[in-house]
């Protein structure tokens, strides 16, 4: 998804500031099928308010600038709805350790033991926390694109557990 659609797509469920938005796609589980950095959000969101489909509001605080708090509009809404109802773009998935992995003949066994290693803790850390998100109240379709997230990140751990005495042994194979 582009990030102006990210933006809409959050707004839907409240009004937020740009930093919101952020802390929404790393922290809320949107990471994992959504990415957005402050140097995206902030100019799909000044696009947004000058299409009409954003309006803003500043907001005072104490010793800081007052914050720019965003809502989507009515034309916004069907804006968003409309670009969920476009053919999606095929899922990508990039995977610098999958890269790697590509050539574990080429490496020792010891650093694909610590890749793999490093991997599959990292990994147990997302499930975990996604784990953990399930106890928050949710919306179905919440529910469902974290369930679905889960499933995969359990079935990539039990591929990396039944795999990874094969692929040491490939690598410890090639090191000789």
């Amino acid at each position: 998804m582009d990030v102006r659609t990210i933006c809409l797509g959050i707004l839907t469920r409240g009004d937020a500031t740009g930093y919101e938005i952020k802390k929404t796609v790393e922290e809320d589980g949107h990471r994992h099928f959504a990415e957005a950095s402050f140097g995206s959000i902030y100019p799909a969101l000044n696009r947004l308010t000058e299409e009409g489909l954003v309006s803003v509001r500043a907001e005072a605080q104490e010793k800081r600038p007052d914050r720019k708090v965003h809502t989507i509009t009515r034309a916004g809404r069907r804006a968003f709805v409309a670009s969920l109802m476009e053919p999606l773009p095929e899922d990508r998935h990039r995977s610098p350790f999958v890269f790697a992995m590509l050539f574990a003949d080429l490496l020792p066994k010891d650093h694909v033991s610590r890749m793999l290693g490093a991997y599959i803790a990292h990994t147990e850390e997302k499930l975990s926390r996604l784990q953990q998100a399930d106890a928050k109240p949710r919306r179905e379709g919440e529910r469902f694109a974290d369930g679905l997230v889960t499933a995969a990140y359990a079935a990539v751990l039990d591929y990396l557990r039944i795999q990874r005495a094969k692929i040491e042994t490939t690598a410890a194979q090639a090191a000789e």
